[in-house]
C-alpha cells in the first residue's frame, strides 16, 4: 500500500515537463524532446507506409487513402471541394497530433500534448495561419473588412474573438489529454492487472477525438477566413 501510495504521489511529477539539458540559454525540455521522438517516429512511418506506391491502391496505400478521403470529407463539409488545397495544413495538423496523443503508448512516454505549451504553440501556429490564408485567399482589404462584419460596431469582438482562438484550442487539446494521460496513469498503478486493455482502447479512442476536435476547427476557422462570415 504504501508503495502505491508513493507511486501515486509522482504521477504529476511524471507528467510535468523538465529540463534535460542546456544549450548555452537554451533550455531543452523533456516536452522537446519527446516530440523530436515522435516527430522521428512519424518520419520513419511514412517512408515504410509510402515506398511502395502503385496505381492500384492497397496494403499501406489502401489505408493513406482512406485517411485522406476521411480528411477531405472533413474540408468538404466545412468549405467545399474548393477548399481541399487546404489538405496540406489540415492533414499536417490532424496527423501530427493524433501522433502526439498516442505516442502514450511508448512506454514510461509523457505524451508532448500533456504540455500546455505543446497545445499552445499549435494553438497560435494554427491561428497565424489561418489569418495568412484569409489574406491570401480574400486579398488584405476584404480581409480586414471581415471584421466590421455584420455591423462596424461587432469589430472590437471580432478581433477579440480572433485572439481568443489559439486559447481555446489549446487549453481544450491540453485539458483532455492531461486529464486523460493522469486518468490513464493512476488506475495503471492501482490496478494494474485490470486497467491496462480498455485504458488502452479510451485511450486510442480519446486521441482520436481530440484531433477530429481540433482538425475540425481549424476547418471552420479557415473557412470563415477565406470565405467569409
Amino acid at each position: 500500500m504504501e508503495e502505491k501510495v508513493r507511486q501515486l504521489g509522482e504521477v504529476v511529477a511524471h507528467l510535468t515537463r523538465h529540463d534535460v539539458l542546456h544549450i548555452g540559454p537554451l533550455t531543452i525540455t523533456s516536452t522537446v524532446v519527446n516530440t523530436w521522438i515522435v516527430m522521428a517516429v512519424m518520419f520513419v512511418v511514412v517512408i515504410l507506409l509510402t515506398r511502395r506506391i502503385g496505381e492500384k491502391p492497397r496494403g499501406a496505400q489502401a489505408f493513406l487513402e482512406i485517411v485522406v478521403g476521411f480528411i477531405y470529407s472533413l474540408i468538404d463539409t466545412g468549405m467545399g471541394k474548393s477548399g481541399r488545397k487546404f489538405l496540406p495544413i489540415v492533414g499536417t495538423l490532424f496527423i501530427f497530433i493524433i501522433f502526439l496523443n498516442l505516442s502514450w503508448f511508448i512506454p514510461n512516454f509523457v505524451p508532448p500534448t500533456t504540455d500546455v505549451m505543446t497545445t499552445a504553440a499549435l494553438g497560435i501556429t494554427t491561428i497565424i495561419l489561418v489569418q495568412i490564408m484569409g489574406i491570401k485567399e480574400r486579398g488584405i482589404g476584404k480581409y480586414l473588412h471581415n471584421f466590421l462584419q455584420p455591423m462596424p460596431a461587432m469589430m472590437p469582438l471580432n478581433v477579440i474573438e480572433e485572439l481568443v482562438k489559439p486559447f481555446s484550442l489549446a487549453i481544450r487539446l491540453f485539458g483532455n489529454m492531461f486529464g486523460e494521460k493522469m486518468v490513464v496513469t493512476i488506475f495503471f498503478v492501482l490496478v494494474p492487472l485490470i486497467a491496462p486493455i480498455p485504458l488502452m482502447a479510451l485511450g486510442i479512442l480519446m486521441g482520436g477525438i481530440q484531433a477530429f476536435i481540433f482538425t475540425l476547427l481549424t476547418v471552420t476557422y479557415l473557412a470563415t477566413a477565406t470565405h467569409g462570415h
